[in-house]
């Protein structure tokens, strides 16, 4: 997923969770009309197009995924 970042969004922690599945969250959509959806890769890459058409700012912290420890 291309992100598209805010500078002053806050960094998602392991208590935010997927609104799909429930796993840990690393995407947080803000949608144009004011709220706010959670995914984890899986699902924000699988409703990445859809999301992209009603999304105000999508904040992308899938890198987490790869970091070395």
């Amino acid at each position: 997923m291309t992100a598209v970042l805010t500078p002053t969004a806050e960094s998602l922690t392991a208590l935010d969770r997927c609104d799909r599945c429930g796993a840990q969250a690393y995407i947080r959509v803000t949608l144009n009309s004011g709220g706010e959806l959670l995914f984890c890769a899986h699902h924000g890459k699988k409703y990445e197009e859809s999301l992209r058409t009603i999304a105000a700012d999508i904040h992308d912290e899938t890198e987490k995924l790869t970091e070395a420890k």
